[in-house]
């Protein structure tokens, strides 16, 4: 019974609980039959009604809490075909201006069956005596809405393996006619909804017979291949010549690509410059950043003298027992001076020491001044708010974004409310987060922008960091003297040694181990190595093992494995759950992927699965996975299992804007063609206090003689100059 697919027919007859969002309804629910049977059921219904006629599709289940209930599958609104019923349908407020007497005149000359007849044809209308051209029109605009309802949408979207956050979105852009739109040009929503790719389009179109030199098709593939194109390159454009040759080849020749450009061209869809092609939102980000920094501030902070600030400067010293250094002195009275200052530096170079002392003197020189804080990460946040005791939150956060609409509700019509804004690990930071930042900063009057230039740039296209720098519109404080001298210093020196592209590893025993073993032995070491630090007292938490790569004997995949089978194997009291190729356990090491500003936790935050609530157990009948953030407990059913992965071992780019007391990082042969200095940098600098390599001391080498393989190809850096100098730069 448990496993079978029962239909129920019935009423709704009391609505217990709705969620406007997610469409999740618990309802009472009569059953149709002689005993006329009250039950509870469960299930996604985007507009239940009570006294509406249902078919039901679905199971019986046993909750532990709530006893037995029906969980809804799918639903059907069945139509009336007895005369009484079909006359109060046809006469319902769908059907505008219709009647009574009016709808009696249809079942009257079409029989019973004829709501069946008009859905097939609604032509049958102009064969009944006495109905006017009115009267037909709202009969069939009427059906018709119940041909495309949300009821119809959800159908359609199941076959297709399309979730529930996509529904909401297409129903948000376009209403009442979202299956008319999709059933129209599947491809219309890559550009117009947002979550839509092309794979997901494409399915769709191809179901509904859609020819493969489809114009249509091949249009919204030139637009989703130059999005890729960036996406993987990091580039802010593609270049025309590399985007054709790109197109012809994965097409097989089909299609006018000088004809389907000049569409995205004249829609604004793609934007071209010379030979450089540019997706609308990339092209528009660096417009929008450029004009607004050469116009910042908007309301100036009133003026100090920097005699008062090297006053202060001065009796806070006495006061915290500190010396600043010229150069520090130097880079706390340039915060002062202007508007927009970005610093910059490796670690151990005194950042944290000249952030705590401009917060501290903006707030004595400023006292009824704001102070707002924030990074692309949550680690990254919770230590910028410990270091300047003000509140800080991920940019995501700050702005305020919406996941289902992808959008910001802090802009420039709700900006956000500071005076001082200080963003930290800019590095990580793209082109089109940085302008949406800016949208949000009309009423900022001072920003003061902390990143290190050497680490890996953004996931996003752009390299923000580096434009601003290069633009030489800003002041830079370059902080390059090394102060840290306590555990951990021959990883700071390591770091530094390897920007300079000159590593002696020898140089380095305090706090660095190399251990040189072929590829088929990196696993066994590795497992090795994070067992005797358990030995000497660290938390699994305290270690971090870091890959460049998925794949291979030393990839992310193979290791996470092998470390969740040392360190969490099979244990009868521990639930588990096998999700695609992954086996999560109770106790795994967890990494978030994506976004969720809903229960703020963010791309790259780590936590802990502490429990795994089997679908009989739980209250909505789904198998629930629950992650410990920090005390945060955040619950995943199966539309977020994807939103999740192991953690015992992580790329470098999501280890970006966080810590560890002990970092260990493999070097593979296999690994070879990815490695770049920045990248070797970038993990290094994640250490805290101790730094494990092992591998192939060759590749490791290469790696470090590798400057930026391909370096980012961006116009911000014109475009900021142009728009001081007040001239477009490619006129």
């Amino acid at each position: 019974m448990e496993n079978s697919v029962t239909k129920l027919n019935g009423k709704i007859t009391h609505i217990i609980y709705h969620n406007e969002a997610t469409y999740y309804t618990v309802a009472k629910f009569r059953i149709n039959d002689e005993q006329e049977k009250q039950i509870t059921v469960t299930g996604m219904m985007p507009d239940p009604q009570m006294d509406l006629l249902y078919d039901i599709f679905g199971k019986y289940v046993e909750h532990p809490r709530f006893g037995m209930q029906f969980q809804i599958e799918t639903y059907e609104l069945p139509l009336p075909n007895e005369k009484d019923g079909i006359v109060r349908y046809l006469s319902g407020a769908q059907f505008t201006g219709v009647g009574k007497k009016t709808a009696e005149k249809v079942v009257d000359a079409l029989g019973e069956d004829c709501l069946a007849m008009i859905k097939e044809d609604t032509e049958v209308l102009q064969t009944v005596p006495g109905l006017s051209a009115k009267n037909i029109a709202a009969i069939k605009e009427g059906i018709q809405q119940e041909n495309e309802g949300m009821e119809e949408l959800i159908r359609f979207l199941n076959v297709h393996g399309i979730g529930i956050r996509n529904l909401v979105r297409l129903n948000q852009t376009y209403g009442k006619d979202a299956l008319k739109k999709v059933k129209e040009n599947p491809y219309r929503v890559i550009e117009e909804c947002d979550g839509f790719g092309f794979a997901t389009a494409d399915k769709i179109a191809m179901s509904l017979g859609f020819a493969k030199d489809d114009e249509r098709r091949l249009y919204a593939y030139l637009i989703a291949l130059t999005m890729d194109m960036c996406m993987a390159s990091g580039d802010s454009y593609v270049r025309l010549e590399a985007l054709e040759q790109r197109f012809l080849k994965k097409t097989g020749g089909i299609g006018d690509f000088a004809d389907l450009l000049s569409q995205a061209v004249m829609k604004r869809t793609l934007i071209q410059e010379e030979n450089r092609i540019y997706a609308n939102s990339q092209y528009d980000a660096e417009r929008y950043a450029a004009d607004f920094l050469s116009r910042f501030p908007y309301e100036d902070l009133e003026k100090v003298d920097n005699v008062l600030v090297k006053k202060y400067l001065e009796a806070m010293e006495k006061d915290v027992q500190i010396s600043y250094d010229p150069l520090q002195i130097k880079a706390i009275e340039t915060f002062f001076e202007g508007p927009i200052t970005i610093m910059t530096g490796g670690p151990g170079t005194g950042k944290t020491t000249v952030v705590r002392a401009m917060v501290t003197l903006f707030r004595l020189l400023y006292p009824s001044a704001s102070v707002v804080c924030s990074a692309p990460t949550g680690r990254a946040a919770k230590r910028l708010a410990e270091l300047t005791g003000s509140s800080a939150a991920t940019i995501h956060s700050l702005l305020q974004w919406d996941l289902e609409s992808n959008l910001f509700a802090r802009n420039e019509e709700n900006p956000i409310d500071a005076d001082l804004l200080i963003v930290d690990e800019f590095s990580m930071v793209d082109a089109y987060l940085f302008s949406s930042l800016l949208k949000a900063c009309r009423n900022v009057k001072k920003i003061c922008i902390i990143g290190d230039e050497d680490q890996l740039p953004s996931v996003g296209p752009g390299c923000v960091l580096r434009d601003l720098i290069a633009s030489k519109e800003f002041p830079v404080i370059r902080l390059d003297h090394i102060y840290r001298q306590k555990s951990g210093s021959d990883v700071i020196a390591l770091a530094h040694a390897i920007n300079q592209g000159c590593v002696h590893l020898e140089d380095y025993a305090n706090d660095l181990v190399f251990f040189s073993c072929p590829d088929y032995e990196i696993k066994k070491n590795v497992l090795n190595v994070v067992s005797s630090a358990i030995q000497k007292g660290y938390a699994l938490d305290d270690i971090q093992v870091l890959s460049p790569m998925y794949s291979g004997a030393a990839g992310i995949d193979v290791l996470n494995h092998a470390l969740q089978e040392c360190f969490n194997p099979v244990q009868e009291d521990k639930k588990e759950i096998r999700i695609g190729y992954t086996v999560f356990r109770e106790g795994d090491k967890i990494l978030q992927l994506k976004n969720q500003p809903d229960d703020d936790v963010y791309n790259g935050d780590i936590g802990r699965l502490i429990e795994i609530i089997p679908s009989k157990e739980s209250e909505d009948h789904k198998t629930t996975l629950v992650v410990d953030f920090q005390d945060k407990h955040i619950e995943y059913n199966q539309d977020s299992w994807l939103n999740i992965t192991l953690a015992y071992c992580i790329s470098i780019h999501k280890s970006q804007g966080s810590e560890y007391p002990i970092v260990i990082m493999p070097f593979s042969r296999a690994h070879i063609h990815m490695l770049q200095r920045k990248l070797i940098y970038t993990a290094v600098t994640r250490a805290r206090r101790s730094l494990v390599l092992l591998g192939d001391l060759n590749a490791f080498e290469r790696g470090i003689e590798t400057i930026d393989i391909h370096p980012r190809e961006t116009t911000l850096v014109s475009r900021i100059q142009a728009s001081f100098a007040q001239k477009d730069p490619f006129q």
